[in-house]
Parts: C-alpha cells; sequence; structure tokens
C-alpha cells in the first residue's frame, strides 16, 4: 500500500528540508529500484555529490529516518534522480521503495561529497569503478559535459551479485549514444564494464581480481594497468570493494585525493565503515 506523507506529519524542524513530491519510481527487480523527485528552484549540487533523503517518523512524533543517497542525475537536469536498493526490515528502504508517484519526501538542503570532478588532478582516462547502487553517482558524472571535456575515455565498471541486478545496463550500452547533450561525445569513448559475481557471465568474479589480473585492462586495449601519468580513478560500492581498489590503486602509484587536495583517485568516505 502506497503511503502518503500528509503535511502535518512532516518533523517539527521542516525548514531544514526541502519536501519534494515523487516523479516516477522504476522497479529493477524486487530488491532494486529508482525513482526520481522535483527538484526545487534552490538546489544546486556538482555531479557526483550526496544528499541526505528521508522520511518523516512513522508515529509522527520521533525524529525523522534519514539515509545519504548519491544523486544520480547531471548537475543541470531538472529533476533529482536516485537508485535505491530496498530491504525487507529496512528502517527507510522498505518505506521508500513502496512510495509512488505523487507522495513526498524529505531532502536535505546541502549536498556534498568527493566523488567530484574537482577532487580529481588532471588525467587522460577515467575509470568510474562501482559495484550494487554505488553506480548511482556514475550516472551523474557521465552525463556532465564537463566530464567529457577532462577525459579522452571513460570506463565504467559495475560488479553484481547476478545478471538480473545490471540496472541502467541498456543505458549504458545504447541509450546514452542518443542523449543529445553528450552522445556524440561517447561514441567511441565510453567503455561499459559489467561483471557478476554469483552465476555465469561473459565476465564474470569481482572487479578487484579483474584489476590485479589485468583482464579489465586487456578486455578493452587499455594496456597492462594504471598509469598514474594518465588514469584517473572514482570508487563507490561496497566497503570491501572500496578498501581492496584503493589498496591497488595505492600500489599502483597513485594517490588519493579530496575536494582540498585533489589527487589520483577519490573515494566517498561518508559512505565507508
Amino acid at each position: 500500500m502506497t503511503e502518503t506523507l500528509a503535511p502535518d506529519r512532516l518533523p517539527v524542524a521542516a525548514s531544514a528540508w526541502h519536501e519534494p513530491s515523487i516523479l516516477w519510481t522504476r522497479r529493477w527487480t524486487d530488491r532494486l529500484f529508482s525513482f526520481a523527485v522535483e527538484r526545487p528552484e534552490s538546489f544546486r549540487f556538482r555531479s557526483g555529490e550526496f544528499v541526505m533523503l528521508g522520511l518523516p517518523a512513522e508515529d509522527g512524533a520521533g525524529k525523522p529516518t534519514l539515509r545519504a543517497y548519491s544523486i544520480a542525475s547531471p548537475n543541470w537536469a531538472d529533476e533529482l534522480e536516485f537508485f535505491s536498493i530496498q530491504v525487507p526490515d529496512g528502517p527507510l528502504t522498505s518505506r521508500l521503495g513502496r512510495l509512488a508517484a505523487g507522495d513526498r519526501i524529505l531532502l536535505g538542503r546541502k549536498p556534498t561529497g568527493t566523488l567530484v570532478l574537482d577532487a580529481l588532478t588532471p588525467g587522460r582516462r577515467l575509470f568510474l569503478v562501482a559495484s550494487g547502487t554505488g553506480l548511482a553517482p556514475w550516472l551523474s558524472v557521465l552525463r556532465d559535459p564537463e566530464t567529457w571535456e577532462r577525459f579522452d575515455r571513460i570506463v565504467v565498471t559495475h560488479t553484481v551479485r547476478e545478471v538480473r541486478d545490471l540496472a541502467y545496463r541498456n543505458f549504458l550500452t545504447r541509450d546514452i549514444l542518443d542523449d543529445p547533450l553528450i552522445g556524440d561525445l561517447a561514441l567511441g569513448r565510453l567503455f561499459y564494464y559489467p561483471t557478476v559475481t554469483r552465476e555465469p557471465f561473459e565476465r564474470p568474479g569481482r572487479i578487484t581480481s579483474r584489476i590485479a589480473d589485468g583482464a579489465l585492462f586487456s578486455d578493452l586495449g587499455l594496456g597492462s594497468g594504471f598509469d598514474p601519468a594518465a588514469d584517473r580513478v572514482m570508487l563507490c560500492g561496497s566497503t570491501a570493494m572500496i578498501r581492496d581498489v584503493a589498496a591497488l590503486l595505492e600500489q599502483a602509484g597513485l594517490t588519493e585525493g579530496s575536494n582540498a587536495a585533489p589527487g589520483d583517485y577519490v573515494l566517498e568516505r561518508a559512505f565507508v565503515g
């Protein structure tokens, strides 16, 4: 049953939040879904940033239930898109997954994060490494024309458990090339590299293994490994994936960057336990 959020259920400190309506929802699997909300006129963000989303307490009296979500739409879009997993007993995602167009959510006013171009030094190849719903910020970064101005080639890796979990696969292999803003820029320069860990697939296994043994690079004809002089990397996904890939990047001579001190690779520490 869809839960509509009435104005009298919003928290007392409602001024701390935007209260946009959901525009659409899309189910990928029983566990994965995407949705978009109205973009408030005053809401500004850099492609790749995250923001707090939430719902009021179910009893109408307690604190709202909140979670950080990467914004999947680019910074020029009229709507704000998000990609989520639905955990059956999750205090927020179990409720978010039941909402529909017209329902309202709480949207933070201050997006932030390090998965942005500003946190990287200049390079020629950009690797966007994701597992699960960690693909979300790359959907934003990819649709930003500045990304294509700064890099000659862009590789998107997406590691999931089952083939059906490869959400946005058609977009990354086909639809993006029809995008009126960046379609021509992506042609011949975008490399999509999905891997699946728990069932047969053309590229089985964890992305960590395929980086370590060189398969990622040989499969795409991109040399034999990361080049600190040319390659820049962004990481988003499971804690284990981020830590393992970050270790491989450090071994290859790449250094971590931040908004204050740009570097060769970045990860979102707010999402890493």
